[in-house]
């Protein structure tokens, strides 16, 4: 009997195991559960924005719609900031984050991220006045930038130490800043660029240098190599069928690029 605590000992923590597992498994309680829950962006044109009817609209909506259809669930639409939206991931208030997500080595430490879905460039864009070609030129600027976003990263760590980075909550905030003249030059991806520049047609923002070519791809928590998979087979099965292309096209005005159209993973 000796040995009776010991192994019930172990089998607790076995079944504790298989339990967690079994919970850790995202995919299966999404098909449980019947709905996916996917944080959206709603202050991000076009990617997603809130329409006159006050719905959800954009690429990466028609994109969340379209991995649940084909996953044979409902669509659960969480609106999410820049700044947020990792955290509701992590702390499982959304099981995916489809919000103009870049990949870089940071992010990987903390989630997955599956094949790219859409491009997005990330540049430096501000008044025609304003002399800047390169991050160097930065130097005693003061650049807008939505907290959180790729572009906060990159900035922060190419601009020069006398470069003032001003961080607003969201885009709206930072697109305010701009139009109001609080801040000449902003941090951003070209196609929220190109939208701002119908909001200051005096003003119009002017292409300084790309900091770095880049594409959105889906988040999701560590793990969850079923949901992965998953996710990975319906956007591959998108691009081949030339459905995801046409989302891109109706919301971008570009065609899906030639690389990305044809790498699935």
């Amino acid at each position: 009997m000796k040995f009776a605590k010991p192994a019930l000992a172990v089998s607790l923590a076995l079944l504790s195991l298989a339990v967690n597992t079994a919970h850790a498994d995202a995919l299966a309680d999404i098909q449980k559960s019947g709905t996916l829950r996917i944080a959206v962006p709603q202050d991000f044109a076009p990617f997603g924005s809130v329409n006159a009817d006050l719905q959800l609209q954009g690429l990466d909506i028609d994109v969340a719609k379209l991995i649940a259809q084909k996953m044979g669930v409902k669509v659960q639409l969480v609106p999410v900031a820049s700044a947020n939206r990792i955290a509701y991931l992590q702390t499982h208030k959304a099981d995916l984050v489809i919000s103009t997500l870049g990949k870089n080595a940071e992010r990987e430490k903390v989630i997955d991220f599956s094949q790219a879905y859409a491009p997005y460039n990330n540049s430096v864009f501000g008044v025609a006045a304003v002399k800047v070609s390169g991050a160097a030129d930065l130097a005693g600027k003061t650049v807008g930038v939505a907290r959180g976003t790729f572009q906060d990263l990159q900035l922060t760590d190419t601009a020069p130490k006398s470069a003032t980075i001003k961080r607003y909550e969201d885009n709206n905030a930072m697109i305010s800043a701009y139009v109001s003249g609080q801040v000449q030059l902003v941090g951003t991806g070209d196609f929220v660029a190109y939208a701002l520049a119908e909001k200051a047609p005096d003003n119009k923002p002017v292409l300084k240098y790309i900091i770095n070519e880049s594409s959105c791809s889906v988040g999701l928590n560590k793990g969850e190599a079923a949901l992965l998979a998953k996710v990975n087979e319906v956007l591959t099965a998108a691009k081949k069928s030339g459905e995801l292309n046409g989302i891109v096209q109706k919301w971008l005005n570009v065609p899906l690029p030639t690389k990305m159209a044809t790498t699935f993973q």
